[in-house]
């Protein structure tokens, strides 16, 4: 993992900053409790996709907006044309979940439609996952390597193996796990929201 790359604690902790705001004000703003809040600063919590879509809707900005190194303010109808990330795991935004090690790609850049991540999946049953994830939006996924066992609230759970994908409304509650019989699984996941600015 790349040191030059911040930190969920520190972006949290530089947001609260950059508006001036007490960890009470913080709380209050994104709906999560301030003994939680002072746990992600100080590096001892993450939050899943979920609770950081949660903050950056609180917030009033984009996801991607949220794990922007450089957060100059653009206007969201400002154009956007003839850019261009280049990244690796080792330089991505790592966010460690119980569920699975998330990697953030391309977090430089601003006002993206899309929010590209890789998984590596962690939880073989929903007592390790824990509630079913949902946000709005839809998602792509693309399985790396191992297998992977698909939960949703409304299709039976299902295998997609390595080199196999799916495309599918992300408001429906998911899961991820490693399939029975596989040692490691990963992903790769797109993202896209129904606001035009993720």
């Amino acid at each position: 993992m790349n040191k030059d790359k911040p930190q969920l604690g520190s972006i949290i902790r530089n947001l609260r900053s950059e508006r001036g705001w007490t960890l009470k004000q913080m709380s209050e703003a994104v709906d999560i409790t301030m003994s939680t809040l002072s746990k992600i600063e100080r590096g001892q919590l993450t939050l899943s996709y979920d609770k950081l879509q949660q903050v950056s809707d609180s917030l009033g900005i984009s996801l991607s907006d949220l794990f922007a190194p450089n957060r100059n303010w653009v206007a969201a109808d400002a154009p956007v044309t003839g850019r261009r990330a280049i990244d690796t795991l080792e330089k991505a935004l790592r966010v460690n979940t119980n569920n699975g090690d998330i990697f953030y790609l391309c977090t430089e850049l601003r006002q993206k439609q899309m929010v590209p991540l890789v998984c590596q999946v962690k939880a073989r049953n929903l007592d390790e996952f824990g509630p079913l994830s949902h946000h709005r939006g839809e998602e792509f996924v693309y399985v790396l390597e191992g297998s992977v066992n698909v939960v949703t609230e409304f299709y039976s759970d299902f295998i997609l193996n390595q080199g196999e994908c799916m495309y599918f409304d992300s408001s429906m509650a998911h899961a991820y796990l490693i399939a029975p019989g596989f040692e490691t699984a990963s992903i790769l996941s797109v993202g896209m929201s129904d606001r035009a600015q993720v």
